[in-house]
């Protein structure tokens, strides 16, 4: 199943994508794609539905995140060899692990802010793998039951708030939009290997990142397991695996960033496509989710 939700920033309403390809309204069966609904039980029972007896939701309706409720937002850095090298970092003995605050994010589509003072901007198409039930210090062998499916996530860097500004990686990651989700949640069922997806990012049209998740030094399985030796995962809780090369930072001659024009468009191979256009300061009201 590729599952969605739909409407204004803060009024969301659950959705499920048809085999044609159209949206489908689930707002009469549920009242939210959430931490409750992730569950094992609920996907089995949607996964019953005859989805294209369902209405369409109307063409003009904001596509937004695919579920609400994300409590965090565990990054894992450095986690594709080449994209270590190109930032001049060796590859790391065990993942490297920060969080991402989920007030930074909002939908597939939605405008990406600049923020205040920012010079470096920084772009990274990442495999998400959404948390379906609670898990805590799991096996590898059992840590992918825990899943209910993945996304894709735009880790959106500031690189001189990160890395220049003193401190721990969260400055130059948690500002407002820089977690664009979705859009689709697709179900593990849909997924025959999470490990095997091509992923792609553009800026302005010129493809910057082109890369596999056959890249990842550590694999769903692996994270999933080590991350939870460490905290808790809950329903909703989203892993974002890493970047490949081809970051701003990292290109050459020397390093580029976005600024505000700029247009974002990114995919993982059946996981779908967003597209973000970069924005300055105070030009969009900021989408709650």
């Amino acid at each position: 199943m590729k599952l969605l939700r739909w409407g204004a920033a803060g009024q969301e309403k659950p959705g499920i994508l048809g085999s044609d390809g159209q949206r489908r309204d689930l707002s009469m069966l549920l009242s939210d794609i959430g931490p409750a609904q992730l569950s094992p039980r609920t996907l089995a029972a949607l996964a019953l539905l005859d989805v294209d007896r369902l209405p369409l939701v109307p063409l003009d309706q904001r596509h937004g995140t695919p579920f609400g409720g994300t409590g965090k937002i565990v990054c894992v850095g450095l986690n594709y060899a080449d994209h270590a090298a190109e930032a001049g970092l060796a590859l790391p003995p065990e993942p490297v692990l920060f969080l991402k605050p989920s007030s930074a994010i909002c939908g597939p589509f939605d405008e990406v802010i600049i923020p205040r003072g920012s010079r470096k901007t920084d772009w990274e198409v990442e495999l998400g793998v959404v948390i379906g039930s609670t898990v805590r210090d799991v096996s590898e062998a059992q840590a992918l039951a825990h899943v209910a499916g993945y996304t894709i996530v735009n880790d959106i860097s500031e690189r001189e708030f990160q890395l220049e500004r003193s401190g721990q990686w969260d400055k130059g990651k948690g500002c407002d939009t820089f977690a664009p989700i979705g859009p689709w949640l697709v179900t593990g069922d849909e997924i025959a290997d999470p490990q095997d997806l091509s992923l792609w990012l553009e800026v302005n049209g010129q493809r910057v990142q082109n890369s596999s998740t056959r890249q990842l030094a550590f694999g769903i399985a692996a994270l999933v397991s080590y991350i939870s030796r460490f905290m808790t995962l809950q329903p909703g809780d989203v892993i974002s695996t890493g970047t490949p090369p081809g970051v701003g930072l990292g290109q050459k001659p020397e390093p580029w960033f976005l600024k505000a024009g700029d247009r974002m468009s990114l995919g993982i191979q059946g996981l779908g496509v967003q597209e973000q256009r970069c924005v300055a300061p105070g030009d969009p009201q900021m989408p709650h989710v």
